[in-house]
C-alpha cells in the first residue's frame, strides 16, 4: 500500500476561478461529491477542467511502462503541485516525487511525501539545514540532490556540519550537456565534484544524474545516457558506490532511457518523466515516446481541457473567444481548439479553428467559414505544455466522460 498524503483541506468560495459562488464556502471534497454538471452547474467561462479518463489513463500507462522496464520512478510533481494527483501516482506505484526548487521539496515534506528527488543544485543554507533536521526528525524520510559545482558541496557540506553525526546528506552529482543548462561538462570534472563529495564529513555520494531534454535526437540521446553509465561506473571504481543511483529523463525520450539503463543491477535507475500525467495537445503529443512504442500515440491522452465562450465574430473568418494569458498558457504554442458547442447543446469537431494570438483576456481565432461559429458558442480547448498551465488554476473539476463533475483537486505553486 502507498504512503497516504496530508491533502490540504481547500474551499471553494466566491474566489474560485471559473465558478460563480453565492453560498457559504465549501470544503472541496463537499464539492466533488455535489456531481454538479459542467454545462447546467455553477460554472462560468473561462474555465479549466482534468478529464478523469484521461488522467487514469495517462498514469496507468507509465506505471505500467516503469515496472515493465525495471526503473523506479519519481514523476515530476512540479507540473500539476496538486497533491491529489500525486496521490495518484504514488498509489500506481511511483517510488518517490521529483522536486524541481527548495519551495517544493518544503511542500512535499508538508503533503508528506517520504522520498524526494531535488533535480536541482541546492545553495540555500537555511533550507539545507532544514532539511538536515528534518532528515534526523523522520527516519522515514529520504532526499536526493544535485551537486555540480564546489560551491554546491561547499554549501552542503556546511549545513550537514551543523547535524553532529545525523544522517548525511545524499548528493548526485549532475552530468550536463554542451550548450544546455546545469551539470558538468566532462566525466573529469564531473569526478572532481564527486571527490569532493565523498571527501566531506555529513554528505554522502549517492550517484549520478541527468536531463537528456536538450539533446535533439535520438543517437544523442543514446549517447548521453551511455555517459551517464559510465560516469556511474567511475564512480564505483572511484569511490567504492555500490550500485549508485542513475537518474534521468524527461518526458521526450523515457523509451531510450529504458533501454539503456532499464533492469540493470549495476546502477539503480530512477526516471523522473512527469509531464505525461496530464499530457497535452500540443508538445508532448508531438514528441511523446509512444510515437515509437508498441503501444501507440494515443496510449497517452491530453487531460486538461480549457473550456471558453465565443464572445465576437467581428470578421468573416475571425472569432474572439473569452481567454487570455492569464488562463492560458502559450510558452510552447497557443492552446488548440478541439470541440465546438453550439449554443443549442450540439458538438462537432472544431477543424477548422486555429487559435494566432492572445491577449490578457482574449484570444484570435481564426475560423473556416463552414464552421458557422457565433457568439454564445463554446469552445473545449487543449493546451500545449502541460507544466505552464496547472499554475493558472488553483482548482480544477475533474469530470467523467458524461461531464459529470467526480474529484476535484487543488494545486499549490
Amino acid at each position: 500500500m502507498s504512503e497516504r498524503l496530508t491533502i490540504p483541506r481547500e474551499l471553494v468560495d466566491w474566489r474560485t476561478k471559473g465558478l460563480w459562488w453565492t453560498g457559504e464556502a465549501i470544503p472541496l471534497d463537499e464539492f466533488a461529491a455535489r456531481r454538479d454538471r459542467l454545462f447546467t452547474g455553477p460554472f462560468t467561462w473561462p474555465l479549466m477542467v482534468l478529464r478523469a479518463s484521461a488522467l487514469d489513463r495517462n498514469i496507468a500507462a507509465l506505471a505500467d511502462f516503469t515496472a515493465r522496464h525495471g526503473l523506479l520512478f519519481a514523476p515530476h510533481g512540479k507540473t500539476s503541485m496538486a497533491p491529489a494527483l500525486l496521490q495518484r501516482q504514488l498509489d500506481a506505484g511511483a517510488w518517490g516525487i521529483t522536486a524541481a526548487t527548495a519551495n517544493q521539496v518544503l511542500a512535499y515534506r508538508r503533503f508528506g511525501v517520504s522520498r524526494v528527488l531535488l533535480a536541482n543544485e541546492l545553495l540555500d543554507a537555511r533550507v539545507l539545514r532544514l532539511l538536515v533536521t528534518e532528515l534526523d526528525r523522520d527516519p522515514g524520510f529520504e532526499f536526493l540532490f544535485y551537486a555540480d559545482s564546489a560551491e554546491g558541496v561547499a554549501a552542503a557540506a556546511g549545513a550537514a556540519a551543523d547535524a553532529r553525526g545525523g544522517r548525511p546528506l545524499r548528493v548526485l552529482v549532475e552530468r550536463g550537456t554542451p550548450g544546455g543548462r546545469t551539470g558538468c561538462r566532462t566525466r573529469e570534472e564531473l569526478l572532481s565534484v564527486a571527490r569532493a563529495v565523498a571527501g566531506a564529513p555529513g554528505l554522502e555520494l549517492a550517484g549520478v544524474a541527468g536531463y537528456e531534454g536538450p539533446v535533439k535526437d535520438a543517437e544523442g540521446v543514446r549517447a548521453f545516457v551511455r555517459d551517464l553509465v559510465g560516469d556511474a561506473a567511475a564512480i564505483t571504481a572511484g569511490f567504492g558506490v555500490r550500485r549508485p543511483v542513475l537518474s534521468v529523463g524527461g518526458s521526450a525520450w523515457f523509451d531510450i532511457v529504458a533501454e539503456e539503463v532499464g533492469g540493470r543491477s549495476d546502477v539503480l535507475p530512477i526516471l523522473r518523466s512527469g509531464a505525461y500525467v496530464a499530457h497535452d495537445d500540443g508538445l508532448y503529443r508531438r514528441t511523446t515516446p509512444y510515437r515509437r512504442l508498441p503501444e501507440g500515440p494515443d496510449a497517452l491522452a491530453g487531460a486538461l481541457e480549457l473550456w471558453a465562450q465565443i464572445t465576437s465574430t467581428p470578421e468573416r473568418g475571425l472569432a474572439i473567444a473569452g481567454m487570455g494569458r492569464r488562463e492560458a498558457n502559450s510558452d510552447q504554442g497557443f492552446p488548440v481548439p478541439r470541440v465546438l458547442r453550439r449554443a443549442d447543446g450540439a458538438t462537432v469537431p472544431a477543424t477548422g479553428m486555429e487559435v494566432t494570438g492572445l491577449n490578457d483576456h482574449h484570444a484570435y481565432l481564426t475560423v473556416a467559414p463552414e464552421l458557422g461559429v457565433r457568439p454564445g458558442d463554446l469552445v473545449s480547448f487543449g493546451i500545449s505544455h502541460p507544466c505552464t498551465a496547472f499554475d493558472r488554476w488553483r482548482v480544477l473539476p475533474v469530470l467523467d466522460d458524461e461531464d459529470t463533475v467526480v474529484d476535484a483537486v487543488a494545486t499549490y505553486f
